[in-house]
């Protein structure tokens, strides 16, 4: 966290790593930010990106800073990526993820109907896709311990930061570039990516936030915010396959409130660079934009 946004902090937090669930002999582990103070105070599962297949709970170490000093809980996951299995199985340490924190709300200062949920490229694909199915039979498949009080997944919004909300698009307009007389150097690790998680293109069809809006599928639409850098050629590119006119922050958009949700897109300038990550602490007024609808939404 930079001077500026320490100076600017209202809380002071504590932050530890937790294990919320177990796959055998392995913990899936939980960085918890816990602002200090009695709250109750809103609360994130938050999901890293990596196309699905890097990364950790600690990637964007910065963003949860950020919110955890000005009255956010923040619960980063660890989930299993594309290595230890296909699609859905992320999805049910995510689901499950949800209902924990709204099992632990008290210790971890909130309650359930404040819970929210946020992820960054593929992490905020999974955020959304958690948010629109959160009981789908496959998702919610880990059951909480026994005795535990009922508790579903539903969350009371979602932050987005330059989601793959389409990943069947992404994979393709991917392969597009590859097949081009003199290829730039990302599409190859992304389709490599998409193959690991996906496995096919059904399941990226399947799995798809952008296209269960336009086949109507019927969906949880929690009140959300994209945000999303200029020029990001791949998060918001043109889907050739798509008679929209629109890129597909936009096009997402638009099909969102077209069902009956409230969604905010957000731009920024971004000098971002395709396949590498964005300096989260040279992404405008993002973070202020992001703990405004937090609070506007989470209480």
């Amino acid at each position: 966290m930079d001077a500026k946004t320490a100076e600017a902090r209202t809380h002071e937090f504590d932050a530890q790593d937790v294990e919320y669930i177990r796959h055998g002999d392995k913990p899936l582990l939980a960085k918890v930010y816990k602002p200090r103070g009695d709250g109750p105070f809103p609360a994130l599962v938050d999901l890293h990106g990596g196309a699905w297949c890097i990364a950790d709970r600690n990637t964007d170490k910065v963003r949860h800073e950020f919110l955890a000093s000005h009255g956010c809980t923040v619960v980063s996951i660890d989930f299993r990526m594309a290595k230890e299995g296909a699609y859905p199985i992320a999805l049910q340490d995510i689901n499950y993820a949800v209902r924990w924190t709204k099992l632990h709300a008290k210790e971890l200062k909130t309650r359930p109907d404040l819970v929210g949920i946020s992820g960054q490229s593929s992490g905020g694909h999974l955020a959304m896709l958690a948010a629109m199915r959160p009981r789908d039979p496959r998702y919610t498949a880990i059951p909480l311990p026994a005795g535990s009080p009922a508790l579903d997944a539903t969350v009371k919004f979602a932050v987005l930061s330059w989601p793959v909300i389409n990943p069947l698009s992404r994979y393709r307009h991917a392969k597009r570039n590859a097949a081009l007389p003199t290829p730039p150097e990302w599409p190859k690790g992304i389709i490599d990516k998409h193959h690991q998680f996906w496995g096919t293109e059904d399941n990226m069809a399947e799995g798809n936030p952008m296209l269960m809006l336009e086949r109507g599928e019927k969906a949880e639409m929690p009140p959300a915010i994209w945000h999303q850098g200029r020029g990001d050629i791949l998060h918001d590119y043109k889907d050739e396959d798509s008679s929209s006119p629109d890129t597909e922050a936009p096009r997402f958009c638009k099909n969102y409130k077209k069902a009956g949700g409230d969604i905010e897109l957000c731009y920024f300038d971004s000098d971002r660079k395709p396949g590498h990550s964005p300096d989260l602490t040279k992404i405008g007024d993002t973070f202020q934009r992001m703990l405004a609808f937090i609070e506007k939404h989470g209480k």
